[in-house]
């Protein structure tokens, strides 16, 4: 084995979405950092949908950009259409989501990756850890040469033992084009870690010259455009459409014809697939009486026929396919350029995870993305970006950082993982957090902007302006507060329209606002200097009036739970000697080894009697 003549800080293996953000995440803070990747000409690439957010996972998005990420930057300067979900919902659901010009997305991340300071990038698999009595010291490669790391941050996506399915054909893949990584997740089992398999799959990629979009559903994106990062001023970008197309009676009756040839009902699969992103096949089998299922035909770039048809991943063989995608109304004469196939591949169970994604077998060796069994870019880019701000605090010796539940979708999704493990490929949700009216995408800013400037990940120009906004929203809501508009000051039509002839007494500003029909644009009529001020300030002052009460209510129950989720549980606890525990409870604990009370209160079969008990000898312990 030859040994790299340099020592880094920071190893990450991989240079998919959490890879990156790993990566850049560790070299802006200032240490050595090597990005390993097995293809240097795939770094961040798109293996599935070439699009970014989408419900919660457009929350995810906003807080990887609050935290002084690139996912959000990247997707605004490459997006080809915009569009915010759940725009007649409340705040706390709505969600930006960006179809993405899918070469132009990698290209650009593998630009911003190469200039970056302090980061080396050099293509190579990795097969093994070096570990030495416990701790991770760096890693061995295909090639023969190991590099020396004070810390690994393993995201190696779906190429360990990755492994491709068309119909009853099969053949070893990282995803379509690329090599697997093998021998990695062996290693894994060898050092002690849970390795299990899950499976996930992708659609055809279909030529757009052979489609007739005359006969499907044109969707435009918003016009304006929002953007994701806060960073950004507005979207210059063209911006182009998107297609809805359905399937019929003849599509699923092609599909049930070849199900004697799919991987998944053969039993050749062995890894579990995403229960809330099924393949077609599943969905026409799981759902018999439904007639049809919707697919957004959704380009690929500004400059390529090729168009993704969401909602229709598969992995039947390619004859079904092509009768299958030319069933469609608008797709008769559609030709396959790439076919659908599903993948599966290894993960380890992140239940051997510590909150802050280190790992509790290996120390300074942390799990990122698709290894700890999640799915998606967006969770995969928010995982890579606490890893690569972690690995760093362990390198110079400073307390780790723990996103809580109350704090970010972030936060929620590493907890559900750490503390409840997944057998099937994980994905975010906002029902997933229980603090959802919190956790706004608008707020994610004044949520973590903070955090990620500590870390230095915030450049003092975009903090300066971030500090900016704050006080104007203090200044604004002060100011709507103070005043006061007398039943006279108004004109007639104002107050019929909103229900307000009669009134007898003055109302201040921030009282109006508060009605269900008044809007901070309604406002402009009895004070124009409102108008003059930023648009989002003062939907942010919207929001903070109307949902004041239900805020200060989960407030308080945050406060709550914090007192949990500040008792630690020492490290190698032996649960065993505790009386009043029964034996269910002792084994639960003993496996999940959860780092506070908060975490063992959310393990399922945990009672709060357990949790009292457990409560009592830890404050024993810490008194002695």
């Amino acid at each position: 084995m030859i040994v790299y003549d340099r020592q880094y800080d920071v190893i990450v293996v991989g240079a998919g979405h959490a890879g990156c953000e790993a990566a850049l995440a560790a070299s802006r803070m200032g240490c050595a950092t090597l990005l390993l990747t097995i293809n240097l000409d795939a770094v961040a690439l798109m293996s599935c949908n070439p699009a970014i957010g989408g419900l919660a996972k457009g929350h995810l998005v906003k807080e990887i950009d609050a935290l002084g990420g690139e996912m959000g930057k990247n997707i605004d300067a490459t997006g080809i259409q915009f569009h915010i979900l759940n725009t007649r919902k409340g705040p706390a659901v709505r969600a930006s989501r960006a179809q993405a010009d899918k070469q132009q997305y990698r290209l650009r991340m593998k630009r911003i990756l190469e200039h970056q300071e302090h980061l080396d990038l050099k293509q190579a698999e990795v097969t093994a850890l070096h570990v030495e009595e416990g701790r991770v010291l760096g890693v061995d490669t295909r090639g023969g040469v190991r590099f020396c790391g004070r810390t690994v941050i393993l995201t190696t996506g779906t190429f360990m033992r990755g492994l491709i399915h068309i119909g009853l054909v099969h053949y070893p893949g990282g995803r379509a084009g690329d090599i697997p990584s093998m021998g990695l997740s062996d290693h894994l089992r060898e050092l002690g870690f849970n390795v299990g398999r899950l499976k996930t799959g992708t659609p055809a990629r279909l030529d757009g010259k052979t489609i007739d979009f005359s006969r499907l559903e044109a969707q435009p994106g918003d016009d304006p455009p929002v953007p994701f990062s806060f960073s950004t001023e507005r979207i210059d970008r063209p911006q182009v459409p998107c297609y809805i197309a359905y399937t019929n009676e003849r599509s699923h009756e092609i599909i049930r014809s070849g199900l004697d040839r799919s991987p998944l009902y053969a039993g050749i699969i062995e890894g579990i697939g995403p229960r809330y992103c099924p393949s077609i096949e599943d969905k026409v089998v799981r759902f018999p009486d439904k007639d049809r299922h919707q697919s957004f035909i959704e380009p690929e770039g500004a400059d390529t026929v090729e168009y993704y048809p969401s909602g229709l991943s598969t992995s039947l063989p390619i004859d079904i396919q092509w009768a299958f995608y030319r069933s469609i109304v608008g797709m008769e004469r559609v030709e396959i350029m790439r076919p659908a196939y599903a993948i599966e591949y290894d993960y380890v169970d992140p239940i051997q995870l510590h909150a802050t994604l280190e790992t509790k077998v290996v120390q300074n060796l942390f799990h990122a993305g698709q290894i700890n069994g999640t799915s998606g870019y967006e969770e995969a880019a928010g995982q890579g970006l606490v890893a690569g701000i972690n690995a760093v605090l362990r390198v110079k010796g400073k307390e780790l950082l723990v996103l809580g539940r109350d704090e970010a979708y972030i936060g929620v999704m590493i907890d559900d993982l750490v503390t409840l493990g997944t057998r099937e490929p994980y994905r975010m949700f906002t029902s997933r957090a229980e603090y959802r009216l919190l956790l706004r995408e608008d707020n994610a800013d004044q949520r973590l902007r903070r955090i990620g400037h500590e870390v230095g990940l915030v450049p003092e120009e975009e903090y300066g302006r971030f500090a900016a906004k704050l006080a104007q929203i203090d200044e604004q809501l002060a100011r709507i507060r103070q005043t006061r508009i007398a039943p006279s000051a108004m004109e007639p039509d104002f107050m019929e329209e909103y229900g307000l002839v009669g009134l007898q007494n003055a109302m201040s500003l921030d009282q109006l606002l508060r009605r269900p029909d008044v809007g901070w644009r309604d406002l402009i009529r009895l004070d124009p200097t409102i108008g003059e001020a930023d648009a989002r300030i003062w939907e942010q002052i919207e929001i903070q009036v109307k949902y004041q009460g239900y805020i200060d209510r989960q407030l308080e129950q945050v406060a709550k739970s914090r007192v949990l989720e500040g008792v630690r549980i020492p490290t190698g606890f032996d649960y065993a000697t505790l009386a009043g525990l029964s034996t269910e409870v002792r084994e639960k604990l003993a496996k999940f080894q959860p780092d506070t009370l908060g975490q063992a209160s959310r393990i399922p079969g945990i009672t709060p009697a357990a949790i009292a008990i457990l409560s009592i000898s830890l404050k024993a312990r810490s008194s002695r």
